[in-house]
């Protein structure tokens, strides 16, 4: 079933504009809010790969980092920019990698999805 998910969420992508410009010290000023909602993503939690052999694989720890995002491919705010960040569920998260498009089904011609690694941000 292509996206939107009819039981999805979702997903704040939160983008700033071009800088107008530089500040008196040479500093770029802030772009404006390009902001924009992506309803209808699929939302899977990602965990964190422990090391071979380290304490989290020996523990058997699992540490979730974020999530794996399936959005609506045909979205006007898409294609996703390497500057984008993803709030999800009132979390900012970076977008982690490069997107991929999964393209159109070769079988059915249905649109595929953008799918993307969102991870929390700390600190």
């Amino acid at each position: 079933m292509p996206a939107p998910y009819p039981f999805g969420e979702t997903v704040r992508i939160v983008r700033k504009g071009p800088s107008p410009g530089r500040d008196p010290r040479g500093q770029p000023l802030p772009g404006p809010d390009e902001s924009f909602d992506v309803p209808g993503c699929g939302v899977t939690p990602r965990a964190e790969t422990p090391q071979v052999g380290g304490s989290q694989q020996q523990d058997r720890d699992t540490v979730i980092v974020g999530w794996t995002v399936y959005a609506p491919a045909d979205h006007p705010g898409m294609p996703l920019r390497t500057t984008d960040k993803a709030r999800i569920r009132g979390v900012d998260c970076d977008i982690t990698g490069e997107p991929g498009d999964w393209g159109r089904s070769p079988f059915t011609g249905t649109r595929g999805v953008v799918q993307f690694a969102a991870d929390r941000v700390t600190g």
